[in-house]
């Protein structure tokens, strides 16, 4: 519980301080985001419970990565993560999870993901900002990736890359549980 809070006061300086520094109200940032002033308020109160396509939406809108709004200090120049270690952003009610284990540093950040997808369980993701490249490897089991409506097959051994500004939708198919790794490449920022 006490890790709970901790993330949730993280996270609502870091929305904070970026909403702040791009110069937004609370009004202007939800208008763009799509999310409710009261929800913002609550998460800048460390009150919210903000879903993973609220943090998504406000991320892409602050022109930031998910981890950058859930990241406390800097790490270590080595960083060894471990899944069970890290709270699922999204669970399925299948049992199916999506878990953002880190984000690169530096002008062009890379979000690595870990999901596991259950049989006919699937997550559809709005459209991200122009320039976002997501790339799935699929590690046991069998997805469909559905971008723009057309679906592909993805299957152990596979990967599959796309640019993440259509809307898309991971399923899960076949009959055993798909595992994958997703990359999401994020824009380079503006410079300072």
């Amino acid at each position: 519980m006490a890790e709970t809070e901790a993330a949730l006061r993280t996270l609502a300086h870091n929305v904070r301080a970026a909403r702040t520094r791009a110069g937004l109200s609370l009004d202007e940032l939800g208008r763009r985001a799509g999310v409710s002033k009261g929800a913002l308020v609550a998460l800048e109160r460390a009150t919210g419970n903000p879903n993973f396509a609220t943090l998504v939406r406000l991320a892409d809108t602050l022109g930031l990565s998910v981890s950058a709004l859930m990241e406390g200090r800097p790490e270590e120049r080595v960083r060894v993560v471990s899944a069970d270690a890290i709270t699922p952003l999204w669970t399925g009610p299948h049992g199916s999870e999506a878990r953002l284990m880190l984000t690169t540093s530096g002008p062009a950040a890379t979000e690595v993901w870990r999901w596991k997808l259950e049989p006919g369980e699937e997550y559809p993701s709005h459209p991200h900002q122009a320039g976002v490249v997501e790339t799935v490897s699929v590690t046991v089991g069998r997805m469909t990736l559905i971008v723009d409506r057309d679906e592909h097959s993805v299957e152990a051994g596979q990967t599959a890359t796309f640019d993440g500004d259509a809307p898309h939708t991971y399923r899960g198919t076949g009959t055993e549980t798909c595992h994958l790794i997703m990359t999401v490449h994020l824009p380079p920022g503006p410079s300072t």
